[in-house]
């Protein structure tokens, strides 16, 4: 009986051996994968080109493949990006022309890393279908929303000028984009400076008016950014990411009716509203290192943002321009 009982003794520690043995391997091979991957963190903002790769998903399994795991984090203006990445809680931000500039001025040592094709089509200031305001000039006394340290701030400044009024000429009511929808719906604000897709759904739910787009006035491109520190040392990473931005900005351009699909679904707006939006744009990202007619786009919003006041420091944007 003594035998017996050391016998099954025995059989019970090999076979709890071969169980931890079999657990380790299961675990070994069955191991969440990502742990061992690289977090690479992105910010964006609703519709944009970093948007369309989360929702198309293309993106992240390449990142995957080289070893990288993507973390999207939603923001609502390029300001609120700004922030985040001098923070450092996100390593790349998609941005409008200004955000860039104004974060400059203030000391984020940022870097562009990639650049979009022009959106001013759907960039512009919008009145009520009943406002009579026809022209610029007759935005003078007028109370306008904007959102400050974004594309709109840039904008109004240069659509006054053009008019030959200037920000004393009226009221700039400095609120976010959803606030400024809501105020413009109740007709709180007499113009709303704003971009797409906010744009098209004004003019598709309010019967809004497109004062004037931005057409030469603000190109408000997509811009990819990153931080002088952490670019100069994931140059890997960005190579993959812009790449990767690129390929699916292509599929983007080549399948509207396929994006319209996919935006109006995730963004829960009508297919009429995206289409607005989707046709008038191009989809594209490239690298930049010194683009010159890009650098001197910046340093246009720059030295205007300088003479305003708007911003506190002379900014060289070239500095930002990865060699």
């Amino acid at each position: 009986m003594k035998h017996k009982r050391i016998r099954l003794a025995l059989l019970l520690i090999g076979l709890l051996a071969w169980l931890s043995v079999a657990f380790y391997g299961y675990r070994q091979v069955h191991a969440d994968s990502s742990s061992s991957l690289t977090t690479v963190t992105i910010g964006y903002q609703k519709g944009d080109p970093v948007d369309i790769s989360r929702q198309r998903g293309e993106l992240v399994k390449k990142m995957k493949a080289k070893g990288y795991k993507v973390v999207f984090k939603e923001f609502q203006n390029g300001a609120a990006l700004m922030t985040a990445l001098k923070a450092g809680s996100i390593d790349y931000a998609r941005a409008g022309d200004t955000p860039p500039v104004t974060a400059q001025a203030t000391g984020t040592q940022i870097a562009y890393i990639a650049a979009g094709a022009t959106k001013e089509y759907g960039t512009g200031i919008l009145v009520g279908k009943n406002s009579g305001i026809t022209t610029l000039s007759q935005l003078k006394g007028k109370k306008i929303a904007y959102t400050s340290g974004t594309a709109a701030q840039s904008l109004i400044i240069k659509a006054l000028k053009k008019a030959g009024l200037t920000t004393s000429d009226v009221t700039l009511v400095d609120m976010s984009q959803s606030a400024a929808s809501v105020a413009f719906a109740k007709g709180q604000v007499d113009a709303w400076v704003t971009w797409d897709p906010y744009t098209a759904t004004a003019q598709v739910q309010n019967n809004a008016v497109l004062l004037t787009n931005g057409t030469g006035l603000t190109k408000n491109r997509d811009f990819l950014i990153s931080t002088q520190t952490y670019a100069a040392s994931h140059t890997t990473v960005s190579k993959y990411l812009v790449s990767y931005l690129s390929a699916d900005m292509t599929w983007a351009q080549n399948h509207k009716s396929a994006l319209v699909t996919m935006l109006s679904k995730t963004l829960g707006l009508s297919k009429t509203i995206v289409e607005k939006t989707v046709n008038r744009r191009t989809f594209s990202m490239q690298a930049l290192t010194n683009t010159s007619s890009i650098v001197q786009e910046q340093q246009a919003i720059a030295d205007l943002l300088y003479t305003e006041g708007v911003i506190k420091t002379k900014v060289t944007v070239k500095s930002a321009f990865l060699t």
